[in-house]
């Protein structure tokens, strides 16, 4: 067994990831998913283009059940350090082109009496090509049969072996050298095997370029760090590969490194260039107690930090490790091209075989003519097309994403994001930043404004609530002066009390504040020996950047909703300010969830937020939008995390990224159909040989990936 599968075992965990070798198209998933699938493994994901498989083990079996079944099949799991094989795709086409050049130039350009027109050399030339033809194609197409879902190899086997067997019937057949070079297909064979492994090569290099932001997320981990050694003879720098970082470390951190793991700054100060995982251009400073993440870049320093995140747990490692799930995850649209795989296969073969009837039986057309119409139908079919259609985007689509600092948990979050109707967004944090524009103090009876102020300063100070924290922060920015307190208490959900040294007792709060009388028309009430003296109201920051993301969001014919358990007065005040489509005001979670069934019964619904209470919400919406400051369960909720400090503005390319996301897999779709519906007739009229066949379907994944790696930078719009 594998390294690789080893060391999943050792990890006592139900889930395993697996590294396959050798599939080619969607049926080899297919195949491999259903077998797996039988013996009872859940929450199954095969990715053929990645080579990535994901399951969650069945009880009573072990890895080692999983990859025999795998490699039943005729594939092989491979650990992930495995070095490349040693004759693989590329040294197969390499052999095979060598001994099919002189092959097909004999055929096309030598008489029938020429040296490399003789039937022995051409069936001598022929055979190598043939065989690696039986080992790559043969071994993979009788594992498919085995699986119950054929794949594309058995429609290139059967096609080569058919005109490899055609000619050595000929040559036993026939003496005359006229006669025989009329059963003489060798070329033919030869070519198809050739031209589909360059396909296959051509195609795999194409698959890694859709997957590149994996390997470039991977290698923003430095190799070595440098740890700070504490002995009684003073302190010393050793040099160690980052992997063996362990948390409480103090590592040394150099201008133009790479930092080595999650942490915060214990001395010195800086900048950093995080753009890779957050997608933000702008250097984040950094300072006593700032925290760091491994993989971003200091641009100044030097200092130190103490590293808290390594491994698995780091920041790089969890985004990663989204990027592949999201990547192997199928939106709802490749369930038509599953199915159509599923049964492609063997409507090939029996169109083949009606082909073969049809030409030589009812249009009378000479044998050899018939059966060189069955074999182009075989060669020229592409299920690989159609397979790749989706993956391919979706892989694209979310690496683009994630390069841009937005993390898409899965494939078919970027379908429902093509399709959002409605966007909901919370008020506190997502539209505003949960700071103040301004703050109105409105005094009462001889209080003086002034001193409003400073009691107002003095009694938020020993406040643990976010608001109050907003308003000790506004009023520090003021320079507003403190006073002397004493006897400060703190009644929850009311306010804070407290004397002053002429004994006079204050009290800051909500609403409750007043008693059952009081009224909701400003935020915060002062009282001075239990009488109003003052009411206070606070407006609002907007968020920056989120004009235009309501601008965008009315531009693309998506209604946007406030939904907010803050006061009425105040959320209407910000959705008028940004021009928002509807408001809901004092809403509980529970009241917030059913607004959501609410718009979900009209058409796909996006709801962003960032606290705790709006977690039932986003994971009960369509797709669940969370920045990537927000609330650890906030992010759990949802299904797109937007990082970088400013990560919200972000909505408008995520909802733009799932757009050209499902164009380009409907795009995909439509030319890989297209593709096979206009070529299989076109080879069955016998337009096409089946040399230009196998060179057609060959190209025919090429030009699918191709128009999946223009998703990278093409313009969103």
């Amino acid at each position: 067994m594998c390294n690789f599968a080893r060391e999943k075992m050792a990890e006592k965990t139900a889930h395993i990831d697996l590294k396959i070798e050798g599939m080619d198209c969607a049926n080899c998933a297919l195949g491999i998913t259903r077998k797996l699938s039988k013996s009872g493994h859940s929450d199954i994901h095969v990715n053929f283009a990645t080579g990535d498989a994901s399951l969650e083990l069945a009880k009573d079996h072990s890895v080692e059940d999983v990859v025999a079944d795998i490699e039943s099949l005729g594939y092989k799991v491979v650990s992930k350090e495995e070095p490349r094989k040693r004759f693989g795709t590329r040294e197969k086409f390499f052999f095979s082109l060598l001994f099919t050049i002189p092959l097909f130039l004999g055929h096309m350009f030598g008489g029938e009496h020429s040296f490399i027109a003789s039937p022995i050399v051409q069936l001598s030339l022929c055979i190598p090509v043939f065989l690696v033809g039986a080992w790559h194609f043969g071994k993979s197409a009788l594992g498919s049969l085995r699986s119950g879902i054929p794949n594309m190899d058995v429609l290139i086997f059967i096609g080569s072996t058919a005109a490899f067997v055609y000619s050595i019937i000929g040559m036993m057949l026939y003496k005359d050298m006229h006669e025989v070079h009329k059963y003489m297909f060798f070329e033919t064979s030869a070519t198809i095997i050739t031209l589909v492994l360059l396909g296959n090569l051509i195609e795999h290099m194409s698959v890694k370029k859709t997957t590149s932001a994996i390997s470039e997320l991977t290698a923003l981990q430095p190799e070595t760090a440098y740890r700070v050694v504490f002995s009684p003879n003073g302190e010393k720098i050793e040099e160690i590969p980052s992997e063996d970082l362990k948390a409480n470390d103090i590592v040394q951190l150099n201008t133009g490194e790479k930092i080595p793991a999650d942490g915060v700054v214990i001395s010195g100060t800086g900048s950093a260039d995080e753009s890779m995982i957050t997608g933000e251009s702008a250097p984040a400073d950094k300072v006593n107690g700032s925290p760091l993440t491994g993989g971003t870049l200091l641009l100044s320093g030097p200092m130190r930090m103490k590293v808290l995140n390594v491994g698995a747990q780091s920041t790089l490692s969890r985004i990663i490790l989204l990027v592949k799930q999201a990547q192997g995850d199928k939106p709802p649209v490749q369930q038509l091209a599953d199915r159509i795989s599923a049964i492609f296969v063997p409507i090939v073969l029996l169109i083949s075989i009606l082909t073969y009837i049809v030409s030589n039986y009812f249009l009378h057309s000479e044998l050899t003519d018939s059966i060189m119409r069955a074999i182009a139908v075989l060669v020229i079919s592409c299920p690989c097309a159609m397979g790749l259609a989706t993956p391919t985007a979706v892989m694209v689509g979310v690496g683009r994403a994630a390069r841009n600092g937005i993390l898409v948990k899965g494939g078919r979050t970027l379908e429902q994001l093509a399709g959002i109707q409605t966007i909901v967004f919370d008020k506190t944090g997502t539209l505003t930043t949960g700071k103040f524009a301004s703050l109105e103090i409105q005094t009462s009876g001889n209080a003086n404004e002034t001193e409003i102020r400073r009691i107002l300063f003095s009694l938020e100070s020993s406040s643990s609530h976010p608001l109050a924290r907003s308003v000790v922060e506004f009023l520090a920015k003021e320079k507003t002066n403190a006073v002397q307190l004493k006897n400060i208490s703190e009644n929850k959900g009311v306010g804070m009390e407290a004397e002053d040294e002429s004994g006079t007792k204050w009290a800051v709060g909500s609403w409750r504040i007043l008693g059952d009388g009081g009224k909701k028309d400003a935020d915060m009430y002062v009282l001075r020996n239990g009488e109003p003296v003052a009411s206070i109201l606070l407006k609002d920051e907007i968020r920056e950047g989120m004009h235009e993301v309501i601008s965008f969001c009315r531009s693309k014919g998506i209604k946007t909703v406030l939904l907010s358990g803050d006061r009425k007065n105040k959320c209407e005040e910000v959705g008028k300010t940004l021009g928002i489509d509807l408001v809901y005001a004092e809403q509980l979670p529970d009241q917030k969830s059913e607004v959501i069934k609410k718009f979900k019964s009209e058409g796909k619904t996006a709801m962003v937020g960032d606290g705790i209470n709006d977690a039932p919400a986003l994971a009960l919406a369509d797709v669940g939008i969370s920045p990537g400051e927000g609330s650890q369960i906030a992010m759990q909720s949802s299904q797109v995390v937007l990082l970088g400090k400013d990560g919200l503005k972000k909505i408008i390319d995520t909802i733009l990224i799932g757009r050209a996301s499902v164009r380009t897999i409907k795009q995909n779709l439509f030319w890989a159909l297209f593709y096979n519906v206009i070529a299989i007739p076109i080879a069955a009229m016998g337009f096409l040989a089946p040399v230009y066949a196998a060179l057609a379907m060959a190209f025919s994944d090429v030009i699918v990936i191709g128009n999946s790696i223009l998703l990278r930078t093409r313009k969103l719009s």
